[in-house]
């Protein structure tokens, strides 16, 4: 940069002004740079340097008047020479600032002045530290507000199904929800016990009313002589485990060739003081080598299976080895049994007339599914609720069917009853019945050579295996039990 300079005096004199003030804004200039330690690129280092050329000719020698010390330090004067600069300045000595976090606007070099600018010098709140109050407060909060959206998602399911136009659908949710012990009362929430019987009956299981004809039933003799025998010999010991799938259902099926293998499990003793035994505990007390969940037992949401009962918490009825464990003998019961010979017995009768028959297994549930071969007719057209489901049947030649359906699962909703009819004729039931399902439905498994059971089917209940009033287990072959004729 080049100077206009008059040649007079006050030329001269402003010539050592304007040099003075570059010279001072120089050296403001380098310590705003030293203080905020931001490195500067060379376009700044040159644009902040400026040269300043004045000839020698140009000026007359002056006299400096009452300069400061910095100006006559940097400027002297010699004769006609002109303007020239100090040899050897001394430098004024610069004190060092260490930056400072933000540091203020006018201190920050020109890029860092652009970036705060920009961000208006706006920084970060300090995150709020959260007491072990505040936390489980939240956690609170937030689990309320979760059942809060689950019993409104409820509420809204069931108005819209219970009052919709579906008259199919709300007695499919009826029936569903009324099988089971804990989730009765969605069906009464906003339909009257009347509207709710009344669905029930109309879709109930016509069952027949006479006991089943044991003449049906022609069980393969050991002899192998024996003109009964067909030519395909059969193993009378085999048990034959089979996969049942269906489109809302899948499930397990116990094909047992000899029905006598069949007896019932019980825990020590019944009473309401007394607790009942899981299946699967059932299984390996006995040693047995399949199970699954038999008649019903009195139960309010979480029964400890210490009373029997048959179905709608009916008095219950147990025979176990031909002894009457649970019952009255004058009463009459709805019965599932086994008489001496291994053939299944359906009918309602007394105790006694059980015992009298020759029955030496029995509980009692339902509805009857099959009896002397004739399929039983399901009221309504809504086939029941899906759920969970136990049967057991036999087939002609005495092979007993036991069979399990998962349900309330992902993969399997469930069953109906016209399902368990279904499967029981395509397999060639003569008799069956319908068991307790629900939550308590799950088959055990134990191995061929040591006493641990697995379960291998889906246990519907939310606390795992429930303590039972009775079972239906299947012996191992050199366990038969001894009540059985043969």
């Amino acid at each position: 940069m080049k100077l206009r300079i008059d040649y007079t005096k006050k030329g001269s004199e402003e010539v050592i002004d304007r040099l003075s003030d570059y010279i001072e804004k120089w050296r403001i200039r380098k310590m705003r740079i030293q203080r905020n330690s931001a490195p500067v690129s060379r376009e700044i280092r040159k644009r902040n340097t400026h040269r300043i050329d004045v000839p020698e000719s140009a000026v007359s020698p002056v006299i400096s008047k009452n300069r400061s010390e910095k100006s006559s330090d940097l400027i002297e004067t010699s004769g006609t020479a002109g303007v020239r600069r100090k040899t050897n300045p001394v430098a004024d000595p610069v004190r060092k600032v260490q930056p400072r976090r933000n540091p203020p606007e006018n201190v920050l070099p020109p890029r860092a002045s652009v970036a705060a600018s920009a961000r208006g010098h706006r920084t970060l709140p300090e995150k709020e530290k959260l007491d072990v109050k505040k936390v489980f407060s939240r956690i609170g909060i937030s689990i309320l507000t979760m059942l809060l959206a689950v019993v409104l998602l409820v509420i809204s399911v069931d108005l819209v199904v219970l009052h919709g136009p579906s008259k199919a659908a709300r007695d499919r949710f009826v029936l569903t929800v009324t099988e089971t012990s804990a989730g009765k009362f969605l069906a009464t929430w906003f339909l009257s016990d009347e509207v709710v019987q009344n669905i029930i009956k109309e879709n109930a299981v016509i069952g027949s009313n006479s006991t089943t004809d044991t003449t049906l039933i022609k069980l393969p003799s050991d002899d192998e002589t024996d003109p009964g025998n067909t030519n395909v010999k059969t193993d009378i010991n085999s048990v034959q485990l089979i996969d049942i799938e269906g489109k809302t259902y899948k499930g397990k099926l116990l094909i047992v060739q000899n029905p006598k293998r069949v007896f019932i499990g019980t825990p020590v003793a019944y009473g309401n003081d007394k607790e009942g035994v899981t299946t699967i505990d059932m299984v390996r007390n006995a040693n047995a080598l399949y199970g699954i969940n038999g008649g019903g037992f009195y139960d309010t949401g979480k029964g400890n299976g210490g009373v029997p009962t048959g179905r709608e918490n009916s008095d219950g009825i147990v025979i176990s080895k031909g002894n009457l464990m649970w019952g009255e003998r004058k009463r009459e019961y709805e019965i599932i049994g086994i008489n001496k010979q291994g053939i299944m017995v359906l009918g309602k009768m007394t105790a006694q007339q059980a015992l009298d028959s020759g029955i030496v297994e029995a509980l009692n549930f339902g509805p009857y599914l099959v009896v002397n071969g004739e399929a039983c007719e399901v009221g309504g057209f809504t086939e029941a609720g899906l759920n969970p489901r136990s049967a057991i049947g036999q087939r002609s030649d005495g092979a007993m069917l036991i069979l399990t359906i998962d349900g309330r699962q992902p993969s399997s909703m469930g069953a109906t009853y016209e399902d368990l009819i279904e499967i029981m004729m395509n397999y060639g039931a003569v008799n069956a019945a319908n068991l307790d399902g629900g939550s308590s439905t799950y088959m055990a498994q134990n191995s061929e050579s040591e006493n641990d059971p697995k379960i291998i089917t889906q246990c519907a209940s939310l606390y795992g295996p429930r303590k039972m009033a009775t079972s239906i287990l299947v012996s191992r072959v050199d366990q038969i039990n001894s009540q059985y004729e043969g």
